[in-house]
């Protein structure tokens, strides 16, 4: 396998895991090339022979850096926070970092894995919608809560956090399975904000070699 040259990012337009790692690339200003792997076509392409070799795990996002490979999404951002440290994406504030941290996971754990594809597809039919929404509800409202008390312009305070990159792809996955973010404020309004970023825009599903044509910006 290859390894020289730029880092590649093996990714899906619309996984919101992959999402996080492509702002974090954005805001670190690391180039980058993609290899889009279609989680719908030929049954799904993380499960071919091919991508098996490259995480084991057959899930988006993997990336190709530095002569390793990196899967799970914040293992990758804390790696390229380790290696590439500007811009921060955890305060220097340990207090912040560990809630920039507690906030990354009660997404990343808490409500993104109840609502992914995989799931999904257990719990079948018509009830894909109403689990999805019933788990992203709970997450929120717990969400809402904690923010209000560690948040400024964003979620921790008023810089960008490795919390924020977790923040924006939820919101957006709520929306498409049609959340009522009004209970939801903060979330709102800090999700608003982070979109005025170039590094959201640019890394936004919307964006993506990948992006089907009816879905383009």
């Amino acid at each position: 396998m290859d390894f020289s040259g730029k880092p590649v990012l093996y990714s899906y337009f619309r996984s919101s895991c992959s999402w996080r790692v492509r702002i974090a690339l954005a805001l670190k200003g690391i180039a980058y090339d993609q290899e889009p792997v279609n989680l719908l076509k030929d049954g799904g392409q993380q499960f071919s022979t091919e991508f098996q070799a490259v995480n084991p795990m057959q899930q988006v996002p993997a990336l190709k850096i530095d002569g390793i490979i990196l899967s799970q999404s914040l293992a990758i951002i804390q790696y390229l926070e380790e290696t590439r440290p500007n811009p921060r994406l955890l305060p220097q504030d340990l207090k912040k970092r560990a809630q920039a941290r507690m906030i990354s996971d009660h997404i990343v754990s808490g409500i993104q894995p109840l609502q992914n594809l995989t799931f999904l597809k257990q719990v079948g039919g018509e009830k894909k919608l109403e689990w999805a929404q019933h788990y992203i509800t709970c997450g929120f409202k717990a969400l809402e809560r904690i923010l209000q008390h560690t948040a400024g312009r964003y979620c921790i305070g008023d810089e960008v956090s490795m919390a924020d990159l977790c923040l924006v792809p939820q919101v957006y996955n709520a929306e498409r399975f049609k959340v009522d973010l009004a209970p939801y404020p903060t979330i709102t309004r800090i999700n608003k904000a982070l979109l005025e970023l170039e590094a959201f825009q640019v890394s936004h599903p919307c964006r993506q070699p990948d992006t089907p044509a009816e879905l383009r910006a």
